[in-house]
C-alpha cells in the first residue's frame, strides 16, 4: 500500500462516526477513504473511544447494543495502532504539547503524525492550527 493513503486518525473523526449528532461531511469522507486506505492511531486511541463509548451510555445518548455494534465495524476497518507512542510521551509527545499549547492527549496524535511523515484527520480545530504551524498537513 501506497504511504500516501496513509493518514493518522484523530478520535474526535471517529467519534463523530458513532454520535448523530456530531457526523459531518468531513468525517464521512474520511471513513470512506478508509475503504481504500489505512489510518493509523496511537495507542491512547481505543481508549479514547472506549471512554466516549461510555461517557454516551451514561448520558443515554447510546445503548450498549449500540456500542456493541459499532465497535464490531471498528475493528473492520484498516487502523493500525501504533506500538512506539508510549516511548515518545516524556520526549517529543511532551515537548509538542508544551510549544503547542495542545493536551498531552491530542499532541500524541501530532507526534505521530510527524514520525511517520503523514498527514493528519481531525475535527480539532486547536489540534489542526498546531499541526499546520508544525508543517502536518490536514488530510481531505
Amino acid at each position: 500500500m501506497k504511504r500516501s493513503r496513509e493518514f493518522v486518525l484523530d478520535g474526535s473523526v471517529t467519534m463523530a462516526w458513532y454520535f448523530a449528532d456530531e457526523s459531518n461531511a468531513y468525517a464521512d469522507a474520511i471513513l470512506t477513504h478508509l475503504e481504500s486506505g489505512r489510518a493509523v492511531v496511537p495507542s491512547i486511541w481505543p481508549l479514547e473511544v472506549a471512554n466516549t463509548v461510555l461517557v454516551g451510555e451514561r448520558r443515554k445518548c447510546s445503548t450498549e447494543a449500540q456500542a456493541a455494534v459499532w465497535l464490531g465495524m471498528l475493528e473492520m476497518l484498516s487502523i493500525e495502532v501504533d506500538g512506539e507512542t508510549g516511548f515518545h510521551a516524556w520526549s517529543a509527545t511532551l515537548a509538542l504539547a508544551r510549544s503547542q499549547n495542545l493536551s498531552a492527549y491530542d499532541a500524541s496524535y501530532l507526534e505521530l503524525a510527524m514520525r511517520r511523515g503523514l498527514p493528519l484527520a481531525t475535527l480539532d480545530g486547536k489540534l489542526k492550527h498546531a499541526a499546520l504551524a508544525v508543517g502536518v498537513s490536514i488530510h481531505g
